[in-house]
């Protein structure tokens, strides 16, 4: 079944609401017609009552013959046969009333009486003397009919208020459901034109049906879309700057007259540069582009620490005794162990640069719910504050005594890129003394095997 917020339920009260009203509507405009063309008008029922004092006054003044002469004037006047009756409905003059004449008086109406739909059966009237003592009784004639013809009324009751009812209910669709994907379709087409700050934000957003779904869904890729090509485009922008340096030595190293050799070794030392700017800008873009999933698997800190110190240290020089691991010696985390890897090295290797010559790199943390959080922290003089966050950014190179010296200053942002495609998270924060690198990592929740 569909969600309590589902436009499924707005559509379907949207109609039964709609239904609804089409049927009030007609039934008590139905209701208002028959009343209306119902009962008889005041000038009929003057000119009826007229006829019955006058056989009341014929009945009166000339008895029975005369009687039988106002009958036979009214019926010649109105086409429709006359009686004249006494109040046990017998005849006061000289005619004898028909079997078919008889059947009618089973239900006669009053003037004030509605006369009902329109039938094939006659109405039969029944017009009261004024003293009491006798009645009128005759067909309702044609020209007093309130069944007249009313094509205005008819028009309006049958075919302009559904219309209009139609036409509430188009507007109500309109404003559901074709405006907002007509909102969608020109963000859309924003965005197809290069507009990459087209969103349709609220009330469209707010909405919690499919559309505000839709619209949130939008939003969304609408906004990854411009940060990865605006971060692509800067990317390329800094790629290019980064490659005229050692394209520069090498245009100032063929046009020097040097030995062959040195300038083979130049050439080969200017393209290693080369490649691995290029393979860490293209990692750095297929990270942020692709949000690839690595395989997780449960990584045991203390065996990994214990391989990185051993190869920061023969590489650097740096003693591995002032390289401590503080950390629970079962601490467990998943994640990708190659990439986990890659990204503690570069932290570790950054922090032996920029730490004093006597003073210590520890990693210490620990356990908060399901996440471990881990500190790697040395002893170096710290960064502004202010550039805490931008150390992470690509080709940051803060100053010479921070994260970017003898690098391009792509390794800490390809490694919080690999961390919280895992579900981590990378920060830093000065400490007294020195630099903290904080990896927030899920912790392994099974035997670490």
């Amino acid at each position: 079944m569909p969600g309590r917020n589902s436009l499924f339920w707005k559509l379907a009260i949207l109609l039964a609401g709609f239904c609804l009203a089409m049927i009030a509507l007609t039934l008590s405009w139905g209701q208002r017609i028959g009343e209306q063309t119902s009962y008889l008008s005041d000038e009929a029922k003057t000119v009826l009552s007229g006829y019955a004092e006058r056989a009341e006054t014929a009945w009166r003044q000339g008895g029975a013959s005369a009687v039988d002469a106002v009958q036979a004037e009214l019926e010649a006047a109105e086409g429709s046969w006359v009686l004249v009756l006494d109040p046990h409905l017998f005849p006061l003059g000289t005619r004898v009333m028909t079997a078919d004449q008889r059947e009618h008086l089973s239900f006669m109406r009053q003037l004030h009486w509605g006369m009902g739909r329109q039938t094939p059966q006659p109405r039969i009237l029944s017009i009261p003397f004024k003293s009491g003592d006798g009645q009128l009784v005759m067909q309702l004639p044609q020209r007093f009919s309130p069944w007249g013809p009313r094509p205005l009324l008819y028009f309006l009751a049958y075919r302009v208020a559904p219309v209009i009812l139609a036409l509430a209910l188009c507007v109500l669709l309109f404003r559901l459901l074709i405006a907002p994907l007509a909102r969608l379709r020109e963000q859309a087409n924003a965005l197809s034109a290069d507009d990459l700050s087209a969103r349709l934000g609220a009330p469209l957003a707010n909405r919690r049906d499919e559309l505000g779904e839709l619209a949130r869904a939008f939003d969304h890729m609408a906004g990854r879309l411009q940060v990865t090509v605006t971060y692509q485009r800067r990317l390329l922008s800094d790629l290019s700057h980064e490659l005229r340096t050692p394209l520069s030595r090498l245009r100032a190293a063929s046009e020097r007259e040097e030995s062959l050799d040195s300038l083979r070794q130049r050439l080969e030392r200017e393209v290693c540069v080369m490649q691995q700017l290029v393979e860490n800008t293209l990692e750095l873009a297929w990270l942020d582009s692709e949000r690839p999933r690595f395989a997780q698997e449960a990584v045991h800190l203390r065996p990994l620490w214990d391989v990185l110190s051993e190869d920061a240290s023969f590489e650097t020089g740096w003693p591995k005794e002032r390289l401590h691991f503080e950390l629970d010696e079962d601490c467990t985390v998943r994640a990708n162990l190659n990439d986990l890897a890659k990204a503690l090295e570069n932290m570790l290797r950054n922090a032996i640069r920029h730490s004093p010559e006597t003073g210590r790199i520890t990693l210490s943390g620990q356990r908060e719910g399901d996440f471990w959080c881990l500190n790697l922290r040395d002893e170096g003089p710290g960064v502004p504050e202010e550039q805490l966050e931008l150390m992470f950014e690509p080709f940051a190179r803060l100053n010479q005594a921070r994260p970017g010296d003898g690098g391009f200053g792509l390794g800490l942002s390809i490694a919080r890129s690999a961390i919280v495609l895992q579900g981590g998270a990378v920060w830093a924060r000065n400490l007294d003394p020195g630099l903290g690198m904080y990896l927030r990592l899920p912790a392994w929740q099974g035997s670490p095997g």
